[in-house]
């Protein structure tokens, strides 16, 4: 009799990372659980999976609402009667600054990017801790520096990577392995997940040249071809998801171990304020 196969629920799959990442895991050999907020948008998906040969279990899961979290982890659970892992990829960019940003604003993108992920870890940890299961987070190096005009986006990710960072030795205790994946720029639709039409939106008040600025910089990098595909970035997460010790912390780029080193060797931020400076200046 064959072993039964690993159950991994991935979030955010309809395009992307989270999208590459279900196939990819597919392709592995994981019974794959492909979640997104709304199925109508799974075409995508289901596209790429027929493309791979692949076979994926596409369900309906809204990380904000908790019982839509419960229902899926539930499901899993009564359907093949184990979770392995957990890869926490949706999420939501925003583009902004705090004297624009209205505080519902903020609160919208701390309820996706930090309280969607523990909604979800908090669902799945019982059930990885059966198996040593592990518990894998998309963030981003935007989650270790913070960027110009994404105050609330990296206030998110950096929360979200210092609950994982604190929960992961209280989790390794119970044989539940915790770690982020942590992209650069990725080749994904930048300008459509920031919520923003660029040409329209772009009244930022005394802010405007400094946002003009920031908006030709990073756009550049998404057209030069600087950004790594999803399909790479993926790897980073199927590393995570086969190591036999995985890292606590993986970046998906040599650019972006470069990147998130700057902040970790700048012990009085100097440098960090000198790089991100320069993209408004």
């Amino acid at each position: 009799m064959s072993a039964t196969p690993r159950t991994v629920l991935i979030t955010g799959t309809s395009s992307g990372i989270g999208l590459a990442a279900a196939v990819a895991a597919a392709r592995a050999g994981w019974r794959t659980v492909a979640t997104l907020r709304d199925t109508s948008r799974a075409g995508a998906l289901r596209e790429a999976a027929a493309e791979a040969g692949v076979e994926l279990d596409i369900r309906q899961l809204d990380v904000t609402d908790e019982a839509s979290v419960t229902a899926a982890v539930d499901g899993v659970i009564a359907d093949y009667g184990r979770l392995d892992a957990v890869v926490n990829n949706a999420g939501a960019g925003h583009l902004g600054t705090l004297e624009n940003d209205s505080m519902e604003d903020i609160r919208d993108v701390m309820e996706v990017n930090f309280f969607g992920v523990l909604n979800v870890s908090k669902a799945a940890l019982p059930h990885l801790r059966v198996g040593g299961g592990r518990l894998i987070t998309v963030t981003s190096v935007g989650g270790v520096i913070g960027q110009p005009f994404n105050e609330a986006y990296c206030a998110a990710k950096f929360a979200v990577e210092g609950y994982m960072e604190s929960l992961a030795p209280v989790a390794r205790t119970l044989g539940v392995s915790v770690s982020v994946v942590e992209p650069g720029a990725v080749a994904t639709e930048f300008v459509n997940n920031i919520g923003v039409d660029i040409e329209a939106d772009l009244d930022a008040g005394p802010y405007t040249g400094a946002l003009r600025r920031y908006i030709d910089r990073t756009v550049e990098q998404f057209l030069d071809g600087s950004a790594q595909t999803p399909a790479s970035a993926a790897e980073s997460v199927m590393e995570a998801l086969h190591a036999d010790r995985p890292a606590f912390r993986i970046q998906t780029t040599d650019w972006a171990r470069t990147f998130v080193g700057t902040k970790l060797a700048d012990t009085d931020g100097s440098a960090v304020q000198g790089l991100t400076g320069a993209w408004v200046a």
